[in-house]
């Protein structure tokens, strides 16, 4: 499977597909966040330094989105953006209606 192919299925099959690194402070907290408010939310996560085509990925998300940082986050096919993005929805009170939708 293509670099493409993956990210692309990654986002359209899962409500929330994160792009991290294991050793980021910022991806740590997005996650924690995600995951402790939407246990039962069909969540994909990938740890690019952890991974063999990484880098390629991250290269692809820069590509898709303009952002080369992580965490990359998509909920329900929708770009959100980082770390920050999810906190801001989150204490606006609109993540859990985009994570519904």
């Amino acid at each position: 499977m293509s670099v493409k192919d993956l990210v692309e299925t990654s986002i359209s099959e899962n409500k929330i597909a994160i792009f991290s690194k294991s050793y980021c402070p910022y991806c740590k907290r997005a996650k924690a966040l995600l995951t402790s408010k939407f246990p039962d939310v069909p969540t994909k996560i990938y740890e690019l330094d952890e991974i063999e085509d990484g880098s390629a990925i991250q290269d692809y998300l820069q590509e898709k989105t303009g952002q080369r940082t992580v965490p990359n986050i998509f909920i329900n096919n929708k770009h959100v953006g980082g770390c920050d993005a999810v906190i801001g929805l989150d204490n606006s009170g609109k993540l859990a209606s985009l994570v519904s939708a």
